[in-house]
Formats: structure tokens, sequence, C-alpha cells
């Protein structure tokens, strides 16, 4: 089976935006491939965060994964720190990749616009340690959102450079774009986002979600309930694609377009689908935090399995830079 790699920061609630967009995908991937995902800490690290809530905001990732369905039977799961060879790896990268293909990454302008006051190094090197998340492992295809195909593009840059100065090692790994519609944040503008208070978590109680959800912009040129809507210019009909069965959807559009429904009922039906789809979840997180020793068990058995293919990798390359062996033999 070809591999996948893809990594999801721990940093903060899981919200329906990315169980969508990731987590739900990762899922049906397995079905096919050999998948390794991973909790990236150190890629949290690029922006301040609470130093006394970065553990238990990992395992909280961690235990979503596995209620979401990524168990051991199906892939790897593990936290990055658990293996340094990424990180050796990314200092390896470091060394064949322009500054000048950095400093071009959109997504470094953005986050150094959002983070004046702390734009590092490593919020520059982003990229440079995901290539080597997704290479150690020799990942063939990396499922993500359209916000990280230049990383990726660059991650196949970066294979061919060192490729072609040292050593032939590294596939070009391929983008895997989400089958999911690409769903806004509430205000029906700006991506789903804790920080923008924009978002619906995956464990929020159900009372909280609807009043997030009733309050949730739709179509603006539906003014008033026996406005006729248009559900393609409705942030609320794109969250119902990713929920809604078609008969439901189809019935959804021709009610809104005839003003046969209001906005309040295309919310409340939205609420009903995603309950029915996240209440399982919710009890599976709640029954592995009964028994956490679980989660460590699982993290560690595949940071276990994941550590040996990374020295694997990290001896090829070191052998292909002529680095110094001190292994007798």
């Amino acid at each position: 089976m070809k591999r996948i790699f893809s990594g999801i920061q721990p940093t903060g609630e899981i919200h329906i935006g990315n169980y969508v967009g990731a987590i739900r995908e990762w899922v049906r991937l397995t079905e096919d491939y050999d998948c390794i995902y991973c909790v990236v800490d150190f890629h949290a690290l690029t922006v301040e965060y609470p130093v006394d809530e970065m553990a238990k905001r990992t395992l909280d990732t961690a235990i979503v994964l596995i209620a979401c369905g990524l168990t051991p039977e199906k892939c790897k799961l593990f936290i990055q720190s658990a293996v340094p060879e990424h990180t050796e790896l990314a200092w390896i990268f470091n060394c064949v990749t322009p500054v000048g293909d950095l400093e071009r990454m959109t997504q470094f302008k953005e986050k150094a616009r959002q983070h004046r006051g702390n734009v590092n190094m490593g919020l520059m090197d982003y990229p440079v340690l995901q290539a080597a998340d997704i290479l150690i492992y020799k990942a063939e295809f990396v499922p993500v959102g359209e916000d990280q195909i230049q990383h990726i593009e660059l991650s196949r840059e970066i294979a061919r450079k060192f490729n072609g100065r040292f050593k032939p090692l590294f596939p070009e790994p391929q983008v895997i774009l989400s089958r999911a519609p690409r769903i806004l944040g509430l205000d029906g503008k700006s991506k789903m986002s804790k920080s923008l208070n924009n978002y619906i978590g995956l464990l929020e109680e159900e009372r909280t979600i609807w009043e997030k959800l009733r309050t949730a912009v739709t179509d603006t040129n539906r003014v008033r309930r026996y406005d006729p809507g248009n559900p393609h210019l409705c942030n609320v009909f794109t969250i119902h694609t990713a929920f809604s069965e078609k008969g439901l959807l189809e019935e959804i559009e021709r009610d809104c377009r005839s003003a046969r429904i209001g906005c309040i009922d295309c919310k409340r039906m939205l609420f009903e689908r995603i309950i029915e789809e996240i209440a399982p979840i919710r009890e599976r997180v709640e029954e592995i935090k009964k028994n956490v020793d679980y989660v460590f068990e699982v993290l560690n058995t595949s940071a276990l399995k994941c550590r040996e293919i990374a020295k694997r990798t990290i001896d090829e390359v070191r052998e292909a830079l002529g680095l110094l062996s001190l292994k007798k033999g």
C-alpha cells in the first residue's frame, strides 16, 4: 500500500472545519493507504501559546483523533516530538532550501502579519519541518487543504534538490485534496478559527452549538423571511453539504429558493444533522478519557514503529551526505 502522512496542530479545541476537511477524510483514506498521522506539537511552538496547556492540548487532540476512528488497527498515530529524527532531517533540509523560497510562502507572510511581535525563525522554517515530517517516512501522498498546497510543492522541490545533490532517496509527494466542501466560519467570511470565535467545536455542548449556529451568517441578500434565497451564496448551506444527504440538500435548495423555509429552518435541520454525526464521537471521547493509559499505549507504540522507519531513513541520509559513521564494522 502506498504511504500517506499528515499532521494536525494541538492548538486547542478541534472544530467541525478540522473534522470535515481533515480528520474525516483521514479516516476514509485508511481503507486504501498505509497511513501515518501525527499531532505536530513542534509546529505549534512557532506562535505564542500557554505553556501549561500544551501537554493537555496534545493529549486531547490525540483522544479526539482516536475517537473519530484513527485507531491503531487502521493507522499509526503519534506525537511529533516523540520522534526526534524529524528535526534532524529538517536541519539537513535547511541546507538545501533557499531562503528566498521560504520568504515567498503565502502562509509565512500571513502569519508574520498576524504575529508581528514574534516573527521567529521557526515561523519561516515551518514548511521545511513539514517536508521532513513527510519525507522521513518517504510518504508518497499528503492529504491537505488548498491552503497547504504551496507547502507540499516546496516539499517536492526539497526532495528534488536533495536527490539531485546527494542521492535519490526521496519521492516527490503528491497532494490529495479533501473531497469535503470548503466551509468557512460562522461569519461566512473567514476560515473557521477559534481565535476568531467563528467556529463550532466538535465537543461543545448541544445548547452552545445551537446558539452559535442560530446567529450564523446566511445569504445576505435575503433580508426578509419571505424573500427567496440562493443556497449557493449561503455558508450554512455549504456546511449542510458536509453533513446532509443528497435528498435533504435538494429539498432545502428547492424550499429556500421558493421561500417555503426561512434561514432559521435551514439552521435547525443542519443542527440536527451535525448532532447526529458528532454525538457518537463525543460518546467515544468520554469513554477514552476513562482509560488514558490506552491513549499513551497507542501513541508510544506508534512512535516506536515510526522511529524505526525514521532511523532507517536517517541512516540512508547520513550515508548520502558523507558523514562519518561511528558504528563498528
